[in-house]
């Protein structure tokens, strides 16, 4: 844990549970350690729904995490099954996780994937052509919009994992999914044929994705510090970025991608080689940003006016356009839209570019007049203090995933 840290007193911890040796023993360990520090460890356990079996597993997970003197919460996710569905099942069990750990007061979340699954994920990366960044594999840190997920097991082989339960004396779920041939993951976990982790072949291919690792690392020091010189970032959810600064090399384009990413509310990295082109024309849209010239020679990044999510039911907190968090009290009949034409009133009483201005989330009152404009504590009849705005994009800060 030190190398993840600083926790500071009386750390909260929440965990990820499924009932499996590997994070039965991330829990243990948990547990163990905030005892130590005076802190608490929650547990949560997810419900995917995809088998009838399902709910009585996590139920049985429940009291194994009860008996061991840990506190746990059950998500019932009620997934549908069809195509991608270990994708599926991954994107929404890591929402939920992450959601229920910034309810429950918990900053960190600790999921207990180990050396084979570091190994596991090089490799699968490598067959479907990932550069070097994939094949860094799992970030031991990856910011979240709602907490810190942690990965504090990554170099341990799993058999020393599964050695933590025994000597608890729990008998650990195991899910029948992780025999099925149906999924590329499984068939290449059984051709690596090394389930304890400490064959020569598994310590490679792990040491490969930490070296891969240590690369990634270089390159995102460099990147912040480009961006860092070049641009501006403000919590209107705007940035003004320098070309000159920026530059047009790799470490240039890679910090644009990574800001275009920002004020788009991109969940996934934007692409390289489209960024290079949006940079030689000297604009564009791309991956949900407008990048327009501006004053000065610089670039101005605003949300694309035309991506720009619809109305939403006033019932905060909630993440607005991917991109923004909205706090504070329900309305009833109240929607949270774009400022769009409306900005035009207000242009004089704010430094904030006017595309940008937009792009702002407003609160419409039940019959569509606009009653509260956060960004620039406007209000008609309410106070407007009560909301407020947190610039908090879908796929996290800056640093990488």
């Amino acid at each position: 844990m030190a190398p993840l840290g600083p926790f500071g007193a009386e750390p909260r911890l929440a965990v990820a549970v499924s009932g499996g040796p590997h994070s039965l023993a991330t829990a243990l360990l948990a547990r163990d350690w905030v005892a130590a520090r005076g802190g608490r460890v929650l547990a949560l356990v997810a419900d995917h729904g995809l088998r009838p079996e399902s709910g009585a597993e996590a139920d049985h997970v429940m009291a194994l995490l009860a008996k061991a003197g840990i506190a746990a919460d059950c998500l019932r996710l009620g997934l549908p099954s069809g195509a991608r569905l270990q994708e599926r099942a991954r994107a929404a069990r890591l929402a939920a996780l992450t959601e229920a750990a910034a309810h429950h007061g918990c900053p960190w979340l600790l999921l207990g994937h180990h050396r084979g699954d570091q190994a596991e994920t090089l490799a699968f990366r490598a067959l479907r052509g990932s550069g070097a960044a994939g094949l860094a594999a799992m970030a031991p840190i990856r910011i979240a919009p709602d907490c810190l997920i942690l990965r504090p097991l990554l170099g341990f082989a799993p058999a020393r994992l599964e050695a933590v339960v025994a000597a608890a004396s729990i008998s650990p779920v195991r899910d029948p999914s992780n025999d099925n041939l149906r999924f590329a993951r499984i068939r290449l976990r059984q051709a690596l044929a090394d389930p304890g982790g400490e064959d020569e072949g598994m310590q490679a291919l792990a040491a490969a994705a930490e070296a891969f690792a240590r690369r990634r690392t270089r390159q995102e020091a460099a990147i912040l510090a480009r961006l860092a010189a070049a641009t501006e970032i403000h919590p209107e959810a705007y940035a003004w970025a320098d070309p000159k600064a920026l530059g047009a090399d790799a470490i240039g384009v890679a910090a644009l991608a990574r800001l275009i990413g920002l004020i788009g509310g991109a969940a996934w990295p934007v692409p390289l080689e489209a960024t290079a082109a949006l940079l030689a024309r000297g604009g564009g849209s791309l991956a949900g940003a407008w990048v327009r010239p501006g004053a000065g020679g610089r670039l101005l990044l605003v949300r694309d006016p035309g991506l720009i999510a619809p109305a939403h039911p006033l019932k905060p907190p909630f993440l607005w356009d991917g991109r923004i968090l909205v706090i504070g009290p329900a309305r009833h009949g109240w929607t949270c839209a774009a400022l769009g034409a409306a900005a035009a009133a207000f242009r004089q009483q704010t430094k904030t570019p006017l595309a940008a201005l937009r792009a702002l989330p407003a609160l419409w009152d039940e019959k569509g007049k606009l009653a509260v404009l956060p960004g620039l504590f406007y209000a008609i009849g309410v106070e407007a203090s009560a909301w407020r705005l947190v610039f908090a994009p879908k796929g996290g800060g800056l640093p990488p995933g």
